[in-house]
């Protein structure tokens, strides 16, 4: 019964900590489109977030300029 008195004091801790850390630096939840298309070498990240974060935006962008330089090239050959 200690052990398990214990185990849920510091879980309780644990908590207690990350809410108060939440709350005073006021900033909102949210998730990323990184997962596994933010390891390299790994093709085929489709993003599905309805605003995408600016690191993700940014990759977004340069993405359409090289397909865009790439089917201007495809037109002049």
């Amino acid at each position: 019964m200690k052990i398990f008195l214990l185990t849920f004091l510091i879980f309780l801790l644990a908590v207690l900590g990350l809410a108060l850390g939440w709350i005073f630096n006021s900033r909102v939840l949210k998730g990323s489109c990184g997962g596994l298309s933010g390891i390299p070498g790994i093709e085929k990240s489709d993003c599905s977030c309805s605003n995408p974060c600016e690191k993700r935006k940014q990759k977004m962008a340069q993405e359409q300029r090289e397909a865009v330089l790439k089917r201007q090239d495809i037109l002049k050959s």
